[in-house]
């Protein structure tokens, strides 16, 4: 007698069956890590936009220059000038000589923070760049409307609120604290500048919006004329 090997349908069925579930359990392990990393990614990318936001934030208003504007009330009055950095509770129109297109190098800009509705929920902070080329540039900002044209970049979404107050200078001679105020339309810069910014659904997983105090060491009076007799 003649023995023969081989298998049996029985075995190869429960072959094809471990193969089959091998198989599944690789893919479902690969499609995991896919989801994983992407997930990651997508909170890596939300905090680089986020510590990009308070980077430019902070070096864009440290960076204001103390000039004035040009303003016509009306064709029949004369050009009056107004201190240019004004600001409220919900905008703030400076000129700063940092871009955030160009950076600490590029020309200077005028730029208008607003907080607008978002398209989605709460508001959102967007920032207008224009650049400044002297005092006549600064006339269309006059009416305090948004002016038309410039550069506009999204700084943060999604907020449920966003509100902008002004320290006060300090007083070199009393050495007192100074408050904060909601509102600024003096002539001279502001001590600092504090957006507070809370978000409308709190991140899991990833940074939250905080808020951003940033000071100006600029306390040069814009009214004064400073001329070099030497």
């Amino acid at each position: 007698m003649r023995s023969e090997r081989g298998v049996t349908l029985l075995e190869l069925m429960i072959a094809v069956t471990l193969v089959a579930g091998l198989s599944t359990g690789m893919l479902m392990a690969m499609r995991t890590s896919l989801l994983t990393y992407e997930k990651t990614a997508s909170k890596l990318e939300s905090n680089r936009r986020f510590v990009k936001a308070q980077q430019i934030l902070s070096n864009q208003i440290a960076a204001a220059i103390p000039a004035q504007g040009l303003c016509r009330p009306s064709e029949s009055q004369p050009v009056a000038v107004v201190p240019f950095l004004s600001g409220s509770g919900d905008a703030l129109r400076l000129i700063s000589s940092y871009s955030i297109a160009e950076g600490a190098r590029g020309y200077p800009q005028i730029v208008e923070y607003r907080v607008f509705p978002s398209e989605r929920v709460g508001v959102r902070l967007v920032a207008t760049e224009h650049a400044y080329t002297g005092p006549q540039s600064t006339t269309p900002f006059c009416s305090g409307a948004p002016a038309p044209g410039g550069t506009v970049y999204v700084l943060a979404e999604n907020l449920a609120y966003c509100r902008f107050s002004y320290h006060e200078p300090y007083n070199q001679s009393t050495f007192l604290e100074t408050p904060w105020l909601p509102l600024w339309d003096r002539p001279a810069l502001p001590a600092g500048v504090h957006i507070e910014m809370r978000p409308a659904v709190p991140a899991s997983g990833g940074l939250s919006v905080l808020n951003v105090t940033v000071p100006i060491m600029v306390d040069r009076d814009p009214r004064l004329v400073y001329d070099d007799r030497s």
